[in-house]
């Protein structure tokens, strides 16, 4: 039986950014994302607003593509590193880009990963970080001293300057 979803507003969101990927690895394939394929496929959802949103839906692959390649290249660089992937919603990335040797890190707010939770259980080498982005999550990573990516995709234009200031004041 397919997961319904109901949300509202900004968390509503990682709905139609999973969708984007999903549609764009059966269309053009310009990316492969199984793990969106499979999400889409458990949810009971109306996507119908998502199909007529053609910008939102260019946006997401647009950043998809080069975030993916700027991810990939610094990951392999930095063997053992840690990512940290605030506002995470349903992001993918990491089961694109896993090389077996990533510790990655989903940080979102409660609501947002209580559906995460659902849709990707997760754990090993993943886990889930269920708190603002503003509040001190550092005490979260059990890695220290190693390299370490933080990835902010998709939520700066929904905050305030001082709550953007307050991001990179708990990432330094």
């Amino acid at each position: 039986m397919a997961e319904k979803i109901k949300l509202s507003g900004v968390p509503e969101t990682m709905l139609q950014t999973v969708y984007a990927r999903a549609k764009e690895s059966t269309g053009r394939g310009v990316i492969q994302d199984k793990k969106a394929l499979e999400i889409i496929d458990e949810l009971d959802y109306d996507f119908s607003l998502a199909d007529k949103d053609t910008a939102m839906r260019s946006g997401v692959i647009a950043r998809t593509l080069v975030l993916d390649r700027l991810v990939g290249a610094w990951l392999a660089k930095n063997s053992g590193a840690v990512v940290v992937n605030i506002a995470c919603g349903l992001d993918t990335r990491v089961y694109r880009l896993d090389n077996g040797r990533i510790r990655w890190y989903n940080l979102d707010l409660p609501q947002t990963m209580a559906v995460r939770e659902k849709l990707l259980p997760e754990s090993g080498m993943i886990s889930q970080i269920a708190m603002s982005a503003m509040d001190d999550w550092g005490s979260k990573i059990a890695e220290q001293d190693v390299p370490a990516l933080v990835i902010i995709e998709g939520l700066i234009m929904y905050l305030s300057e001082a709550d953007v200031k307050r991001i990179f004041a708990v990432i330094s």
